[in-house]
């Protein structure tokens, strides 16, 4: 049995020294890791790339795109709801129109044909209900 300090293998969770015994295969499969990521780094500066060379256009969306921190999906899903709960507030029609606007994904004309009235008055009503939307997002 081999020790390994945590700290060395997640700096950025562990901020002291934490000795974890781990078998031998384990320790192997470590050290196997770290070989193969200093080969690829060196391989990086060799080849002079500033990009991954295991992608085939040379760019991998992976480092393009962060995931969300916990904080950013509590936010977002905070902002939702007060969202959700703005366009309730409207009287019902409007909101029944944003809704299927913007919520199911209805194009304007597909709310006039379903409610039996000109695509003039779904958009106008729109309209309408998101000035009233930004006023009250915007006084809260």
């Amino acid at each position: 049995m081999q020790y390994i300090n945590l700290r060395e293998l997640y700096p950025d969770v562990y901020k002291t020294d934490t000795l974890v015994e781990v078998t031998e295969e384990v320790l192997a499969v470590i050290q196997a890791s770290d070989r193969a990521e200093a080969a690829y780094k060196r391989r990086m500066y060799r080849h002079k790339a500033q990009y991954s060379l295991d992608c085939n256009n040379g760019i991998e969306k992976v480092v393009l795109v962060q995931p969300p921190t916990p904080e950013e999906i509590l936010e977002d899903k905070q902002l939702r709801e007060q969202l959700y709960a703005a366009v309730m507030a409207l009287p019902d029609k409007q909101a029944k129109r944003i809704y299927a606007r913007y919520y199911l994904g209805m194009s304007v004309t597909e709310i006039a044909q379903v409610e039996g009235v000109g695509k003039g008055r779904i958009s106008g009503s729109i309209h309408r209900g998101l000035k009233k939307l930004s006023k009250m997002l915007l006084d809260v």
